[in-house]
C-alpha cells in the first residue's frame, strides 16, 4: 500500500512538472494552426516538396536535349621521331609540336518522338509529385485530428473524473458526520472512503492520459514538448448526433474526382506508358546533324603562327544516320522491363482506387454505427444520471446503504465515460466523412 502510495505521489510530481501552469500568458492552438505548424515541419512533407523541385529541373534538363549542342576543343601535342641529314647522314633526334582547335555542333533530328515523350513523363512525373505531395498533406491533417480530439477527449475525462471526486468528497464529509453520529455503521463509512480512493486515482489516470494525449500531438507537430502547450477547446453543438445516411457510392464519385493520392497514381500509368515508348524509340534510326570549325599549327611548316591558322581553316557540314542493327539484347529487355512498369503502375492504380472505395465504404459504415452507439449511450447515461440522483437523496435519507449507493455512483460513472467516448468517436467519423466529401478539416 506505501509503495502504491508513492507511485501515485511520483505520477502526480511528473504530470505538474509537465504541464504546470505559470503566470505568463499561454498561446492556445486552434486545430488549423496544428495543421499548419505540422504541415510546415514535417519532414515527409518537406522531402515531397524537395522531390517536386528536383522534378522541375529534370524537365527543363528533358527540353535541352532537343536543342543544340556546341563544344569548343583545345588541342597542345608534342612529338620526337630520329631524323636523318640528307647531307651528313647523321641522325638526330628532334621533336614537333602542333596546336589544334575546333568547335563542333550537333543536334538530333528525329528519334522516333523520342526526346517529345521525354519531356511529357517529366512533366507527368512534375505533376504527379505534387499530388504525392498533398496526399502526404493530407495523411499529416488527419494524424494530427485525431491527436487534438484525443487532447479533447481526455481533458474532458478529466473534468468529470475530477467532479466525481468533488462529489465523493462531500459524500465521505457526509458519512463521517453520520458515522458520528452513530447513524450508519464504519463498514459504511469505509466502503465511501474506499470509492473516493478509486476516484482519485481514476483522476490521476485521466491526467496522465491527458499528459501523454498532449505529448502525443506535440510530437505529431515536431514541436519540442513544452509545459504551457495549450489547445483552444472547440464549442460544439449539444446536438452532436446529425442523423446521416451517406451512401458510399455518392461519397466515392465525389472523392474520386479530388483524391491527390488517386491522380497521382493515374499519372504514374500514364508515365509509365511514356516510358515504354521512350524504350522502342531505341528500335528505330536516328538522325542527326553536325557542323563543325577546325584549324591547327604545326613548328615544322616554313609559316607563321597566324598564317597556318588562316590557311588551316576548315569548316564542316553533315549529316548522321545511326540504324541499331544487334544491341545485345538491351532494347529488347528495357521495352520488356517498361511493359512490365506499366502492368505494375496499372495494379497500383488499381490498388488506390480499391482502398479508397473500401476505406469509404468503412467510414459510412462507421458514421452509421457510430451514431446508434451516440443515441445509446447518451439514453444509458440519461437513465444512469437520473437513478443517481434517486439514489443520492435515499443515500442522504438514510434509505439506501453505501454498498448499493456505489454501485449506482459506478453505473453513472461508467455511463458517463461510454458516453464520452461515443461522442468524440461520432465527431472523428463525421470529420472523417468531410475529409472525403472534399470539406475543410475544422471544428
Amino acid at each position: 500500500m506505501k509503495r502504491l502510495q508513492l507511485i501515485l505521489l511520483a505520477v502526480i510530481v511528473n504530470i505538474n512538472l509537465l504541464f504546470g501552469q505559470d503566470s505568463t500568458q499561454v498561446h492556445s492552438w486552434t486545430l488549423e494552426q496544428c495543421i499548419d505548424y505540422a504541415l510546415s515541419q514535417n519532414i515527409q512533407v518537406r522531402q515531397t516538396m524537395l522531390t517536386n523541385l528536383s522534378n522541375k529541373y529534370n524537365i527543363e534538363q528533358a527540353k535541352g536535349q532537343q536543342l543544340p549542342s556546341l563544344n569548343a576543343s583545345v588541342s597542345y601535342n608534342v612529338s620526337w621521331q630520329n631524323t636523318e641529314d640528307a647531307t651528313t647522314g647523321e641522325s638526330e633526334f628532334s621533336n614537333s609540336q602542333n596546336n589544334n582547335y575546333g568547335v563542333n555542333s550537333n543536334v538530333t533530328l528525329y528519334n522516333y518522338g523520342r526526346l517529345n515523350n521525354l519531356i511529357k513523363q517529366a512533366k507527368l512525373d512534375m505533376e504527379a509529385g505534387v499530388y504525392n505531395s498533398e496526399a502526404v498533406k493530407e495523411t499529416v491533417t488527419l494524424n494530427i485530428l485525431d491527436a487534438y480530439l484525443q487532447v479533447i477527449f481526455y481533458t474532458e475525462n478529466v473534468d468529470n473524473s475530477q467532479q466525481q471526486l468533488n462529489a465523493t468528497e462531500e459524500q465521505a464529509n457526509f458519512a463521517q458526520e453520520r458515522l458520528t453520529s452513530g447513524l450508519i455503521s464504519r463498514s459504511d463509512y469505509l466502503q465511501v472512503k474506499s470509492q473516493m480512493a478509486t476516484e482519485k486515482l481514476n483522476l490521476i489516470n485521466a491526467q496522465s492520459q491527458l499528459a501523454i494525449a498532449k505529448v502525443n500531438l506535440m510530437q505529431m507537430m515536431l514541436l519540442p514538448v513544452t509545459p504551457d502547450f495549450e489547445i483552444t477547446y472547440p464549442k460544439l453543438n449539444e446536438e452532436v448526433n446529425q442523423q446521416l445516411s451517406p451512401n458510399p457510392a455518392e461519397v466515392y464519385a465525389i472523392s474520386a474526382q479530388i483524391r491527390p493520392a488517386l491522380k497521382n497514381a493515374e499519372l504514374q500509368k500514364e508515365s509509365a506508358a511514356l516510358n515504354e515508348k521512350i524504350s522502342k524509340a531505341s528500335y528505330f534510326p536516328t538522325l542527326s546533324a553536325n557542323a563543325g570549325l577546325s584549324t591547327g599549327y604545326y613548328n615544322t611548316l616554313d609559316q607563321t603562327y597566324a598564317n597556318q591558322l588562316n590557311d588551316r581553316f576548315t569548316p564542316n557540314v553533315g549529316l548522321t544516320l545511326s540504324i541499331p542493327i544487334f544491341q545485345n539484347k538491351q532494347v529488347k529487355t528495357n521495352v520488356a522491363k517498361a511493359r512490365i512498369n506499366y502492368q505494375s503502375a496499372e495494379l497500383q492504380e488499381q490498388d488506390t482506387q480499391n482502398n479508397l472505395r473500401m476505406n469509404i465504404e468503412q467510414i459510412c459504415v462507421d458514421v452509421r454505427i457510430s451514431q446508434l452507439e451516440y443515441e445509446a449511450s447518451l439514453e444509458q447515461y440519461q437513465a444512469n444520471e437520473e437513478s443517481y440522483s434517486l439514489a443520492e437523496e435515499k443515500y442522504k435519507n438514510g434509505l439506501m446503504n453505501s454498498v448499493d449507493f456505489i454501485f449506482e455512483k459506478n453505473n453513472m460513472t461508467q455511463a458517463e465515460s461510454s458516453f464520452l467516448q461515443s461522442k468524440y468517436k461520432l465527431l472523428f467519423n463525421y470529420k472523417i466523412l468531410d475529409f472525403y466529401m472534399g470539406q475543410a478539416i475544422t471544428l
